[in-house]
């Protein structure tokens, strides 16, 4: 062959003789055959083969399996973000005329999705509060199909008995399915309760390091199986190189998860002292509303909390305005603090009506407790909250 075929012709194959110690990129849209047969075969589900990169990639096979074995989940699905991980799911599962019972305490961008788009194509949905979710039973209908719902929720971190949820899903023949993004698996494993389907915005915890958006479905092989169907026509599947780039930061959740858990009821406890903060809102602390059903299904109370400051909208500006060393930053879950105001960022284009059934005020910021030391964290708190203080002991808050 002469050079210009062979610089085009000789890729680099998989070498037998190399067993690497992390996962290969396979950074290839498409995979070589040696035969009509063997394309047959993987048509019809006699290989292991690889046929195209939307379909489905070794690097990502090896991420998925990994998720599969932490949720204790028999399959697992990637996807190119959490949004469309729940667009997927919810599009392979559903059809014109199902009822979809939704928890109205719930991520903006879940709510939207449900109430905007999938409307259009003849989903119909039923938003139910906290106190209408703890009555599971009362809820579901003949017509009802599927039911999503978070625990712990964003961004009160109020929690649901999952338990007493999926229950009550099986015994109507509905499907379940939890986003469990705020939780990790390795603080809560809802298949264990009774969950079908699991789903996390991988871009947060099981990553960690803000820097690799992506999204991920666990449960029964048969039951995704008609979301790997609409995977492969939607084409929502992750990029290998960001599917190598999760499988890493996977090899070190168990170690920070502990760190988020430790540090952030560090923090959760020193904001609950102080009289400048009306409400904190964090499911390791005895006085939150849920506290008994989260040490019941959670190992560890994870790194996210919520605060209601004293002094509405303008007062929770202020403080986010002010703070230094935690982040002002959307998103969460990462190696480093973040704040956002709920109002501005996960519930932006809420009306009023659905905030308050959402029971997220004008007045909360959101904090995502990365790994920095908790003592500087507190500081920050504090000198963000300073202000307030002093306003409040001149009669002006």
């Amino acid at each position: 062959m002469k050079i210009a075929t062979q610089l085009v012709q000789r890729a680099e194959g998989v070498l037998k003789d190399a067993e690497p110690l992390t996962t290969p990129i396979y950074e290839t849209t498409t995979f070589v055959f040696d035969s009509a047969q063997e394309v047959r075969d993987y048509n019809e589900g006699r290989s292991k083969k690889y046929l195209y990169t939307r379909y489905g990639n070794p690097t990502l096979t090896a991420v998925e399996q990994k998720i599969a074995k932490l949720e204790q989940a028999e399959t697992a699905m990637l996807f190119a973000s959490g949004q469309a991980a729940t667009t997927t799911a919810l599009v392979g599962l559903l059809k014109a005329d199902d009822e979809i019972i939704c928890s109205s305490a719930i991520y903006g961008g879940t709510l939207h999705l449900i109430a905007d788009l999938l409307s259009k194509f003849g989903i119909r949905a039923r938003f139910a509060t906290i106190d209408e979710m703890a009555k599971p039973d009362s809820l579901i209908s003949d017509a009802t199909r599927l039911l999503w719902f978070e625990s712990p929720i964003n961004p009160t971190l109020r929690c649901l008995d999952i338990a007493a949820v999926a229950n009550a899903c099986r015994r109507r023949g509905v499907i379940s399915i939890v986003d469990n993004t705020f939780a990790s698996p390795i603080n809560q494993l809802p298949l264990t309760l009774g969950v079908d389907i699991v789903m996390h915005s991988a871009t947060k915890y099981l990553n960690g390091h803000s820097d690799v958006t992506a999204g991920v479905l666990a449960g029964p092989a048969g039951l995704l199986d008609p979301v790997q169907k609409a995977r492969r026509m939607l084409g929502a599947i992750l990029d290998p190189q960001a599917a190598y780039a999760l499988g890493r930061g996977l090899k070190t959740l168990a170690v920070r998860m502990e760190r988020h858990n430790a540090t952030a009821l560090a923090v959760a406890q020193w904001l609950s002292t102080d009289k400048r903060v009306k409400t904190v809102y964090y499911p390791g602390l005895p006085q939150h509303p849920d506290h008994e059903i989260a040490r019941r299904q959670m190992r560890g109370f994870g790194g996210m909390m919520c605060i209601d400051v004293h002094g509405g909208y303008d007062a929770a500006a202020r403080f986010f305005d002010r703070l230094t060393l935690f982040n002002r930053a959307a998103s969460l879950g990462g190696v480093e603090s973040l704040c956002s105001l709920p109002v501005l960022t996960s519930q932006w284009g809420h009306s009023e009506e659905e905030l308050e059934r959402a029971d997220v005020t004008h007045s909360m910021a959101r904090l995502s407790v990365g790994m920095e030391d908790p003592e500087d964290l507190i500081a920050d708190l504090d000198q963000a909250l300073g202000k307030e203080k002093e306003e409040m002991v001149d009669g002006k808050g």
